[in-house]
């Protein structure tokens, strides 16, 4: 009889991360179906579309471009612009990335309040929703749970999941706790429009309108195309960052570092790093790496606006780049002919072997490993008569120093054309039968499968005998 019980529902593990609960009032039902969830039609494509972030990152740049025409660009607004633009930027990379995304270091009341009034100005969400989204980013890299993930396309990475209405449900969940108990955070999200009003737009106004006398230049350029300015350069951190440059600390995921990247964002172009080592207040680790968040941070410390800032021990740092260094030579070494591996080849006794060399096989015996040579006689170095003269002999002593001691790139070419192994050639047989028998065969295997035989260890290298006094 079949049990009518239902099976019980496993529970979830508890690991600290909850659904993300808006601060502010909210329409949106988690019964109903999300509109990201259904086709974009002609009838109803503008209920996908966010339009609040489509205001504030297309049309008011736009606009500002547009204005531009009309609106003479005076050098000092330009320099004020600038100089806010860093400023701003900085809200961006050391306030919402380092300091509340990542806890990569701790600030006291006025750099904290500093880090979110230029955060606002920069427009670009409030901290604890943009820190919230990049803890998802970073636990859920490259998935269907990253909010911004590059696997979905490069446009969609760097603009397009802000313009489209993302369905809550599918973004992986996180812990901000930390966010919800900081109350500059918790008021910086309750006041958000009020103030990017404020810092993107009233101040830049005021500032070069009492400075001198240019208003309206302060509103277009100090405020709307720097605003996109500084938008499409944080933007690239999700989409350029996970697209060019190297990947010298890990290759399984998206992120990279280059300087072209770092240049456009203040130093958060060396992300394969920051996503190895996300606690680090550092994104770039050597002197000549251009990473200016960073040196604000250290000068923070220094004036006493800034404090327990995290560093990775070097120890860690350079295991991942020795592993990743060594990941890129075993793919290197995956593509080479290295020869018939030894397991993989018939042994042949040796009346076998001579008499194979009498009937027209050029073969000849290194260390007990059998090579046809016929094709390399004509391209022999030493001459065709050398090497002729060692077909059907053990010619281990005249390869290995008897008449020419050859070379690390000799031995190399020579594995490529082994065809078999000797009964009772040395030690080869003895390891094969050891293998054949599962006995512990001692050899090294790279994270590609192929055996590593290092410069001067192959097999058909056989170290010379140590000189020794004569017997009396």
């Amino acid at each position: 009889m079949a049990s009518t019980t239902s099976p019980a529902k496993a529970n979830a593990i508890p690991d600290g991360t909850s659904d993300y609960k808006p601060l502010r009032s909210c329409k949106y039902d988690a019964s109903k179906t999300h509109i990201s969830e259904l086709p974009m039609t002609w009838s109803n494509w503008h209920k996908h579309i966010n339009w609040l972030n489509t205001i504030l990152i297309i049309f008011v740049p736009l606009m500002g471009f547009i204005s531009s025409y009309w609106v003479p660009l005076n050098p000092k607004t330009l320099a004020f612009a600038v100089f806010y633009y860093f400023h701003c930027g900085l809200g961006i990379t050391a306030g919402y990335h380092r300091l509340w995304a990542h806890s990569s270091y701790k600030a006291n009341l006025p750099l904290k309040i500093y880090l979110a009034a230029c955060g606002a100005g920069a427009v670009q969400g409030s901290a604890r929703w943009w820190s919230m989204k990049h803890r998802a980013h970073h636990r859920y890299t490259d998935t269907v749970k990253d909010p911004y993930s590059v696997r979905k396309g490069l446009v969609y990475s760097h603009i397009g999941w802000m313009v489209f209405k993302q369905n809550p449900k599918n973004t992986g969940r996180t812990d901000i706790t930390d966010l919800n108990e900081d109350p500059v955070v918790v008021w910086q999200h309750r006041h958000y429009l009020k103030s990017v009003i404020t810092m993107a737009l009233i101040v830049p106004t005021l500032v070069c309108g009492f400075g001198w006398g240019d208003w309206l230049g302060g509103y277009v350029y100090g405020g709307i195309l720097r605003i996109c300015f500084i938008q499409q350069a944080t933007f690239c951190v999700n989409s350029l960052a996970h697209w060019l440059g190297d990947q010298p600390f890990d290759d399984r995921n998206s992120p990279r570092d280059h300087f072209i990247t770092a240049l456009v964002t203040l130093g958060e172009g060396y992300h394969n790093f920051h996503h190895e080592f996300p606690s680090d207040y550092r994104n770039a680790i050597e002197w000549y790496q251009y990473d200016p968040t960073k040196w604000a941070i250290a000068t923070w410390k220094y004036l006493g606006l800034a404090y327990d800032l995290k560093q990775f021990r070097a120890n860690e740092i350079e295991k991942g780049r020795v592993q990743q260094m060594q990941k890129k030579l075993d793919k290197k070494r995956a593509g080479l002919d290295w020869g018939t591996p030894l397991e993989q080849l018939p042994v042949v006794n040796w009346d076998d072997y001579v008499e194979r060399a009498k009937n027209g096989k050029a073969l000849i015996a290194v260390a007990g490993v059998i090579h046809d040579v016929t094709d390399f006689i004509k391209d022999h170095p030493g001459g065709k008569a050398l090497i002729t003269s060692a077909i059907g002999k053990d010619a281990t002593a005249i390869f290995n120093g008897g008449v020419y001691n050859h070379s690390n790139a000799a031995h190399n070419l020579l594995s490529t054309m082994r065809v078999g192994v000797l009964r009772g050639g040395c030690e080869v047989e003895i390891w094969k039968r050891a293998q054949f028998e599962n006995k512990d065969v001692t050899y090294v295997n790279d994270s590609e499968g192929q055996r590593i035989v290092r410069a001067g260890s192959q097999v058909t290298k056989v170290a010379r005998p140590v000189a020794s006094a004569d017997a009396a």
